[in-house]
């Protein structure tokens, strides 16, 4: 855990200053929320690993992190508020990165899936943008947005 905490906290240093450096942030603001993002991760990731129950870290951080930003938890709007000063793609960037160069230490075992892995892929990439793309018109039209 402690190996996991050391890589968050990194990829939390070169988010701050993608954030930086991509968005103009001052890093001095964009650390509370980085260091919350940082915190509800290492919880997650927490309790994936101490719990009976298997479900995913996403879905552990996710919850936590859903928990944490409605109206009924204490200090929900300062963890938004420190939160909203923080890109979605300067996190993304480091964290594709970090997944680009654990891909290709195990290149080997990636070429042993052939040519079979671009059709899932594609199939994947496809059913995800049309879900997704379905889900937020049916959303709009609830909103009437749209």
């Amino acid at each position: 855990m402690i190996e996991k905490a050391k890589i968050l906290s990194l990829i939390g240093v070169i988010a701050i200053i993608g954030n930086w450096v991509g968005y103009k942030v001052n890093p001095i603001e964009a650390l509370p929320g980085i260091m919350l993002i940082v915190i509800i991760t290492i919880i997650g990731l927490s309790l994936t690993s101490f719990l009976p129950i298997k479900i995913p870290a996403v879905v552990w951080i996710s919850l936590i992190a859903l928990i944490a930003t409605t109206p009924i938890f204490p200090g929900n709007g300062w963890i938004v508020e420190q939160t909203s000063k923080i890109n979605f793609m300067a996190i993304a960037t480091p964290i594709l990165a970090y997944a680009g160069l654990s891909l290709g230490k195990d290149i080997d075992a990636f070429k042993k899936l052939g040519w079979r892995i671009v059709i899932v892929s594609l199939v994947v990439y496809t059913g995800t943008f049309l879900f997704a793309s379905i889900f937020a018109e049916i959303v709009f039209r609830i909103q009437g947005r749209f």
